[in-house]
């Protein structure tokens, strides 16, 4: 399993594959480079590489869960694309992974190619933020993957026409499971970090977003969510009339990237780059 090691010395996982244009695949807050599953097949004839962040999935969980912040995972980023020797890639990102590119178009514009966004923009719901806070860093109640897709399915009524069995699959990604039930696959200070960066104020990210000018720029959005609002669409689409929107049906947030809405619109996102 391929890791690297950042320059505070912990080890990062990431996987490299395919030719041909490079996209890396950020996740959301809680996520792993499971989060891309779906889309993979769809993205099949470009070079996929995804990287769990330090705290999730593989890679080691940090000390220190003050490093669980974003600048610190943009560091992150371009040590590892230092690491595979490539001077820019296109960023695919989910949630979190969105804001994370936001980051890096206005620390490091330089190594972009474009920038996917799935269901996030410069303003987050507070809807959304509360939904986050109520069960980030615990195990679920769950004792098995049947009970906990089970219960996503109602936590989730805003995802609907679901495909067959994708809850239980959800609910074997997100979590692992022993004899005890379920646990997370992510460091429990991760809760932590979420609720001190809640007790600050939020910056004003528009100037992150407006630092995306010039680079192929697409967005995908649930339109059930509760993270990305009507007006931040709106907002978005104003400053940049040239983003690819894919307004995705039955879904929340986040889409999965495999539904056809989705599809298309990375597809227009990938041909503006090759």
């Amino acid at each position: 399993m391929p890791h690297f090691t950042s320059s505070d010395g912990l080890q990062i996982y990431y996987t490299d594959e395919g030719t041909g244009l490079p996209i890396l695949c950020l996740a959301g807050l809680t996520r792993t480079t499971e989060d891309f599953e779906y889309v993979t097949p769809h993205l099949s004839q470009h070079r996929l590489i995804k990287m769990d962040y330090r705290g999730r999935g593989q890679s080691d969980f940090d000390p220190d869960w003050k490093n669980y912040a974003l600048p610190v995972e943009c560091r992150d980023v371009t040590e590892l694309l230092d690491h595979l020797g490539l001077e820019k890639v296109a960023i695919l990102g989910a949630s979190r992974g969105g804001l994370n590119a936001m980051g890096l178009a206005m620390g490091a514009k330089q190594r972009l190619l474009g920038v996917a966004l799935n269901d996030v923009g410069p303003v987050i719901d507070p809807k959304g933020i509360e939904f986050i806070k109520d069960y980030i860093g615990r195990n679920p109640a769950a004792k098995t993957y049947e009970d906990a897709a089970a219960a996503m399915a109602r936590a989730f009524p805003e995802f609907r026409n679901m495909p067959e069995g994708r809850w239980l699959n959800e609910a074997r990604k997100h979590y692992t499971q022993d004899a005890e039930g379920l646990h997370i696959t992510y460091d429990p200070h991760l809760r932590d970090a979420v609720l001190a960066a809640g007790e600050q104020m939020m910056p004003d990210l528009w100037p992150f977003f407006d630092a995306m000018a010039d680079l192929p720029l697409a967005l995908v959005w649930g339109l059930n969510s509760n993270l990305l609002s009507v007006e931040t669409v709106a907002e978005m689409q104003k400053r940049r009339p040239d983003m690819i929107l894919a307004r995705v049906p039955d879904r929340g947030h986040i889409p999965f990237l495999d539904e056809a809405e989705s599809v298309a619109a990375l597809t227009q996102w990938t041909e503006a780059m090759t």
